[in-house]
């Protein structure tokens, strides 16, 4: 496989937690699977921070930023059972990720952090 795009974001967790409780923020961004489990965690600000900036990052990497139908809740961030974070396309954003890359198999890499008063995501895809 050959590397088709990298993409980092940094997130201020203030700016997230203060979004939070505003009625349209939370289901136009996230996915129901995120959004149950950032509620479960027990700081939740961090958890969608960096939910966030791996949508972000995972925007940079497609080369096309939240433009042209790709939907942020269309890009869901999971959890294997170890804890791995991992991206999952559904929808119309599955589709035209498929047509930009020109191909149906393709590899989203994943890493998060967080810090204090900032989340970081790197994503890279690969084709």
């Amino acid at each position: 496989m050959k590397l088709f795009g990298i993409g980092t974001d940094i997130v201020k967790i203030s700016r997230i937690k203060k979004s939070i409780n505003k009625s349209k923020f939370l289901p136009r961004l996230f996915n129901e699977k995120e959004i149950l489990k950032c509620k479960k965690t027990k700081n939740s600000s961090n958890c969608y921070a960096k939910r966030f900036a791996a949508k972000e990052a995972f925007s940079k990497a497609l080369g096309t930023g939240v433009s042209k139908g790709i939907n942020f809740n269309e890009i869901v961030i999971l959890n294997e059972k170890n804890g791995r974070p991992y991206i999952k396309l559904v929808e119309n954003t599955k589709k035209i990720v498929e047509k930009k890359l020109k191909k149906k198999k393709y590899k989203i890499s994943l890493s998060l952090t967080d810090e204090e008063n900032y989340a970081v995501a790197f994503v890279t895809i690969s084709i």
